[in-house]
């Protein structure tokens, strides 16, 4: 393996949007009261990103010779977003929070895959962490807003 630092942390990424999606996807069919008409389509799309994105990902990880981990148990195993069970008893603020927590994740999940593509020379793979980033970086603003956040408020 040429990137071997870069297979790990894309195996990471793969994890962290697997279960970003899944998070998402909970949040999605669980929830009730105002906005949920917009939010519930807005997180449609937010489910089709984390999608794209993974696909993505994984199919890099086969470009530069990785195997991408595609078990719900290597999910478990190796995800830093928390799973917990779905629930109705939770505000539309506290599910875009947990939603938001996500996000951070995969973006110092994305800053820490840039800088180590970087340090091994695989151009390409730096170039789409980048792009994915600064995908990031808008939903974080987006959904920290919808909930009355700054982005960057309390890191």
């Amino acid at each position: 393996m040429k990137y071997p630092k870069t297979e790990k942390i894309l195996n990471q990424l793969v994890a962290d949007l697997t279960q970003a999606h899944m998070l998402v996807h909970q949040h999605h069919w669980y929830m009730l009261g105002h906005r949920f008409i917009k939010i519930h389509f807005y997180l449609d799309h937010v489910m089709e990103e984390l999608a794209d994105q993974q696909d993505t990902v994984a199919e890099r990880l086969i470009e530069i010779n990785g195997s991408p981990i595609s078990t719900y148990e290597e999910v478990l195993d190796l995800t830093k977003i928390p799973d917990q069970p779905g629930s109705w008893d939770v505000s539309m603020d506290e599910r875009l929070q947990l939603i938001l927590d996500a996000y951070k994740q995969l973006r110092d999940d994305y800053e820490e895959g840039i800088k180590v593509s970087a340090d091994e020379g695989d151009d390409s793979t730096n170039d789409m962490l980048i792009e994915f980033h600064t995908a990031m970086e808008k939903r974080i603003w987006i959904i920290a807003a919808e909930i009355g956040q700054r982005p960057g408020a309390g890191e």
